[in-house]
């Protein structure tokens, strides 16, 4: 009887314990399904909310902004300070790199040369900055803007776009570079300034020519110097036909030779040549030496000449007569 009574008892346990146990796991799944349930609501909300920004982003490249969107008083402030500030900005380093270069001779046509790019590079900056950071249109906008001023440019300024397109060429090819002494027809003096829509060159006589680029890339260019410092200076004097040709190339290249300006390191050189004039045979002497500094081409030309004159009257090869 007692073995009965205990295995009575032992059943109803086992079976209360399996019922909690099965409550138990039943209220986990439950709790589970629950929380992945919510997950995904979460997750399909965002996936939602992401694609109804791209169709936004969509509409706002399509549909154009305002121009009073765009062209506002801020924007047109903004947009002066950043001019102003740009122009400061490339003059002063315009100005400081034109200093430097004056104080070096050696130097002086290498850093001129760099002058027009920074200018440009500087400017290309300063309208990137402005649409980009102040404006920043649509790209649609952009493109539509872009030809119809290419459109409208292109007809009503064929001439400085030509020019425009010439000095891009200059400053890329090198025919030439700021502080060159360059001849362009009948032009010849030193190259001062090479800007997008023409060049200027200051003349021996001190005159400052303004040639468009156009008409510099259709033209013969001769350049002196070809961006070294010093260049090659001719110096003609007429002899008569019986002069003695090798005392006379001597006494020239003595002459040349003491001269403060020249540069000694390129070889000094004298050519004759028979010519006619006034019905008479002449010799034509060429002088033919490099002067240390450009600047100093017609100095040297002058010292060289009245040396070689003054050594000739001497020696009896040139009468006053």
């Amino acid at each position: 009887m007692n073995k009965l009574v205990f295995i009575s008892l032992w059943l109803i346990t086992s079976f209360s314990s399996y019922g909690q146990a099965s409550d138990s796991l039943s209220l986990a799944k439950i709790d589970s399904i629950v929380v992945a349930k919510v997950d995904s609501v979460h997750t399909l909300d965002s996936a939602q909310y992401a694609q109804q920004a791209v169709e936004k982003k969509k509409v706002d490249l399509k549909t154009p902004p305002q121009v009073t969107e765009l062209i506002s008083l801020p924007n047109l402030f903004w947009s002066l300070i950043f001019i102003i500030v740009g122009y400061f900005v490339i003059k002063f380093t315009s100005r400081i790199l034109e200093i430097f270069a004056e104080r070096s001779t050696k130097y002086r046509i290498t850093i001129k040369s760099v002058i027009p790019v920074i200018k440009i590079l500087g400017w290309v900056v300063v309208i990137f900055l402005i649409v980009v950071g102040i404006y920043q249109p649509p790209a649609s906008t952009v493109l539509a803007f872009s030809a119809s001023i290419g459109v409208a440019v292109g007809f009503a300024s064929q001439d400085i776009l030509k020019n425009i397109f010439g000095g891009i060429v200059i400053l890329f090819d090198r025919p030439f570079n700021s502080g060159d002494k360059i001849q362009v027809g009948d032009t010849y003096g030193e190259v001062v300034e090479i800007g997008l829509r023409s060049t200027r060159i200051v003349t021996p006589d001190d005159n400052l020519v303004t040639i468009p680029n156009g008409e510099i890339m259709n033209s013969s260019v001769s350049n002196a110097n070809a961006g070294e410092a010093n260049c090659q200076v001719v110096a003609e004097i007429y002899l008569p036909i019986n002069a003695d040709t090798v005392h006379v190339r001597a006494l020239a290249i003595q002459a040349a030779q003491v001269s403060k300006y020249v540069f000694l390191n390129k070889p000094i050189v004298v050519v004759f040549s028979n010519e006619h004039k006034e019905r008479q045979s002449i010799i034509k002497m060429k002088i033919k030496a490099y002067v240390l500094d450009i600047r100093d081409e017609f100095k040297f030309k002058s010292e060289m000449t009245e040396i070689v004159i003054k050594k000739l009257l001497e020696e009896g090869i040139l009468t006053k007569d």
